[in-house]
């Protein structure tokens, strides 16, 4: 980890941490798609993320303080990856990168429904899928309402018009 910054501008700061092509994506897939465990990140990767990528992403988010990381208790050989309140906040950054790309870019249907509800329920769904987020990896109190399971749902129904049936991806 670098002692030193270029400059102490918060932007620059933030891409220090975040600004390589694999931070954001391997945060995404543990905050979007509930991915623990380094093979499911590895195994789930729409980007196709090579394992030593993922190995030093990871390392790097745990030193950064977004991630933490502790032995899985069932398995010897496994750790479980869960967000810290620091990476839980990068959630208005994902909805506001979601928008912009949905206004720009080429997207899908399927990979940017979540956004588009992210969009539209603004910062107080924000807040409830943090809670969320808090209850899944800080061990708060479960929310009534399951955001991340509405998102997920609206993903599954996006894949299935695409598809043109009701099957589900093996990696959802």
């Amino acid at each position: 980890m670098r002692e030193t910054s270029r400059s102490g501008c918060p932007i620059n700061l933030t891409l220090e941490i975040l600004g390589d092509r694999w931070s954001l994506i391997v945060l995404r897939d543990i905050m979007f798609g509930n991915r623990r465990h380094f093979r499911e990140l590895l195994a789930k990767s729409d980007e196709g993320i090579a394992s030593n990528i993922l190995a030093d992403r990871l390392k790097r988010l745990v030193e950064r303080g977004l991630l933490s990381r502790r032995d899985d208790a069932t398995h010897k050989q496994k750790a479980i990856y869960s967000l810290t309140e620091m990476g839980i906040a990068l959630v208005p950054v994902f909805a506001a990168m979601g928008e912009w790309g949905r206004r720009f870019l080429p997207v899908t249907e399927e990979l940017s429904i979540r956004a588009e509800l992210l969009g539209e329920g603004g910062p107080a769904l924000w807040e409830r899928f943090m809670e969320e987020l808090r209850f899944l990896h800080l061990d708060a109190p479960r929310p009534e309402r399951s955001v991340l399971g509405e998102l997920t749902q609206a993903y599954r129904d996006a894949l299935a018009r695409k598809r043109g049936a009701g099957a589900e991806p093996a990696g959802v």
